[in-house]
């Protein structure tokens, strides 16, 4: 009898077992559902509470009180924040933390990616001639100002006015182009959304390009091609190179803005298969040339210390916080209508 009762335990014993690895693999597999993946480039500070950059109004509105996770490990943990169906990394700043930590996270197992949208945010310089401080461009289109070839103007025998040259056997990596339907879909979305600028900077558009049409606008929606360098270049012979390798490469919108990571985080997102999934948008705190008055000694000297973002900058004059507010009042139409199923 006692060895009937003892077999009949064993195998209940191994039944809940069973049982108990079953659950266990259950509970392992189910992953965070994200709806919206944000992608910002840098804080200024706390992710709270101080002068914002480009993840704090997003911050501040989705992901409050939210959960926090270590993506990467050592010196390279970051963290995601997460709460009802929306993520946010901050990927930091250039091409090579952009692709890293995009990969990072869309490779994370935690999180099922599956039906996200991935939203890329940040601030860039303005094309001179089509954007002006404060606008928000709709990406339609990253091209890498990097690959190729380029010489240093002093370098050349005939002054065109460009340094760069195009290398086909880089193309495979030099552009990405955003799906068209999700784009014109965003576009439609946010063409009318009303983006505020400050009086300096209208003063400043009307006295370094006096009689420009472009310069005599308020800031708006647009669509544009982003030009991603691997450093923070300004400048005639840039601006041109940007233009000319926009058009090289076919893209469908004008140049609008210079930045350093949209190209990376795009080929990253490619090699997931969620290109289609992808939305960028930029804001304009500053122009892509010189002011006539100041060089780039003048400018970016170690003594100046001058960033974007300063309060009071010599080259975004007091734009900067106003461009986080356009690209939060932006990206909020959007990812509201992400999580409502209406995008």
């Amino acid at each position: 009898m006692n060895t009937v009762r003892n077999k009949v335990i064993s195998v209940i014993c191994i039944l809940l077992l069973l049982l108990s690895c079953g659950c266990s693999s259950k509970l392992k597999r189910q992953k965070l559902p994200v709806k919206v993946l944000l992608l910002p480039k840098f804080e200024q500070g706390k992710i709270k509470d101080d002068f914002p950059g480009e993840a704090q109004y997003f911050y501040d509105e989705y992901l409050s009180g939210g959960e926090e996770y270590e993506i990467g490990s050592g010196q390279d943990t970051e963290k995601l924040y997460y709460k009802d169906g929306v993520a946010m990394f901050l990927l930091g700043q250039g091409k090579v933390s952009a692709a890293l930590g995009t990969s990072a996270v869309l490779s994370d197992d935690r999180f099922d990616f599956s039906d996200a949208y991935i939203i890329s945010v940040g601030c860039g310089g303005a094309a001179k001639g089509y954007g002006i401080f404060g606008d928000v461009f709709v990406i339609t289109a990253a091209v890498d100002y990097d690959l190729g070839n380029k010489a240093d103007p002093r370098e050349m025998a005939d002054d065109t006015g460009t340094t760069w040259f195009h290398n086909e056997s880089f193309d495979d990596g030099a552009f990405v182009k955003l799906d068209k339907d999700l784009t014109d879909r965003v576009y439609e979305k946010v063409k009318d959304v009303h983006l505020e600028t400050t009086e300096k900077s209208r003063k400043y558009l009307r006295k370094e390009f006096a009689g420009e049409k472009w310069a005599e606008r308020e800031p708006k929606v647009m669509k544009g091609t982003s030009v991603t360098g691997d450093n923070y270049w300004k400048g005639e012979y840039d601006h041109n190179n940007a233009l000319l390798v926009t058009e090289t490469y076919d893209c469908a919108d004008p140049y609008a803005i210079t930045e350093m990571e949209d190209v990376a985080v795009g080929q990253a997102v490619r090699r997931f298969g969620m290109l289609d999934r992808l939305i960028i948008l930029r804001v304009g705190v500053n122009i892509d040339v010189f002011p006539e008055d100041m060089t780039p000694e003048m400018l970016w000297d170690e003594e100046v210390n001058d960033t974007v973002a300063a309060e009071n900058s010599l080259e975004s004059l007091d734009i900067f916080e106003t461009g986080m507010q356009n690209c939060f009042d932006t990206g909020r139409v959007v990812i509201d209508a992400a999580l409502d199923g209406t995008l």
